[in-house]
C-alpha cells in the first residue's frame, strides 16, 4: 500500500509535542516548528515507513510473526483491530514484564489459560463446585485479559512493532536485549535511538495511529500472502513427486 504526503497531512501525523519537550535526537527528522510546536517532516515519514514495511514484509514471508504493541488509550482499539485483520499477536493491556526475556514462563500461563478452555469444551468444567467454578473462571478471566491476545505465539516474534516506545519503555528494552528488531511510531519527544526502524509520527492521534497501522499491516499481509503461496508450491511438489 502507498502512502503519499496528502494522506499523512489528513491525518494530522505531522504534529509533533511542544518544542519544550522535544528530544534533540529526533532533530532529522523536524521540519520546522510553529507556535511552540514541532513538526515532523512527512518526507523523512515516508521514507522511513517505506523501509519498515519493506523488512516486514520480508520477516513475515518467512513464516515469522510480528508483535503489535498499543497500550495508549488512543492505540489499544486500532491495534486490536489491525492485528486481528492480519492474525498477529498484540498487547494492549499493560506490558508484563519479562513477556520476551522470561517468555517460557509467559508460554505457561497461556497453557494454562488454554487447559480452561479445553475443561470447559469436553465438560469437565461442570463437575467442579460452584466455589471452584467461581475460581477458576476468575484466574481465566485475568489470563485472558492479559494473553488472550498473544495465545498463538509460541516462539518469540520475529519483530516488535510499538506505538509510542516512550511509553512501552520495558517493551523497548526487552527487544533490544534479545536483539529482536524493533519497529516504532516516534514522536518529536522520543529518543529513536535503538530503534531499527523509527518512522517519524504523531503518536498521540488516533487518525494517525490508524494511517500508520494501516499502511504496516497492508505490508505484513503481503508477507503473508508470500508466505502461503511458498507453502502451497512445496505442497504441489511433494504431492507430484511419484513414489
Amino acid at each position: 500500500m502507498k502512502i503519499n504526503t496528502k494522506d499523512l497531512l489528513k491525518a494530522g501525523v505531522h504534529f509533533g509535542h511542544i518544542a519544550c519537550k522535544w528530544n534533540p535526537n529526533m532533530r532529522p527528522f523536524i521540519f520546522m516548528k510553529k507556535r511552540g510546536f514541532h513538526i515532523i517532516d512527512l518526507s523523512k515519514t515516508i521514507e522511513k515507513l517505506d523501509q519498515a514495511c519493506n523488512s516486514l514484509k520480508k520477516i513475515v514471508s518467512m513464516g515469522k510473526k510480528i508483535l503489535l504493541v498499543g497500550t495508549k488509550a488512543q492505540a489499544q482499539e486500532k491495534v486490536a483491530f489491525y492485528a486481528k485483520n492480519v492474525n498477529m499477536p498484540f498487547v494492549t493491556e499493560r506490558w508484563l514484564g519479562g513477556f520476551l526475556t522470561n517468555f517460557m514462563t509467559i508460554r505457561r500461563s497461556v497453557k494454562k489459560m488454554n487447559n480452561i478452555d479445553k475443561l470447559k469444551k469436553n465438560g469437565t468444567f461442570s463437575s467442579f463446585s460452584k466455589k471452584e467454578r467461581l475460581l477458576i473462571d476468575r484466574l481465566h478471566e485475568k489470563l485472558y485479559k492479559n494473553l488472550g491476545s498473544i495465545s498463538s505465539m509460541t516462539h518469540l516474534p520475529g519483530g516488535i512493532f510499538l506505538i509510542d516506545p516512550f511509553k512501552e519503555k520495558i517493551a523497548l528494552s526487552e527487544s533490544i536485549k534479545l536483539k529482536i528488531p524493533v519497529y516504532a511510531m516516534v514522536d518529536t519527544n522520543t529518543n529513536p535511538n535503538g530503534i531499527k526502524y523509527p518512522i517519524p509520527s504523531n503518536d498521540d492521534s488516533s487518525k494517525s495511529i490508524d494511517i500508520i497501522l494501516k499502511v504496516i499491516t497492508s505490508s505484513i499481509q503481503e508477507g503473508i500472502n508470500i508466505f502461503n503461496s511458498r507453502k502451497k508450491k512445496e505442497v504441489k511438489l511433494i504431492t507430484n513427486v511419484k513414489p
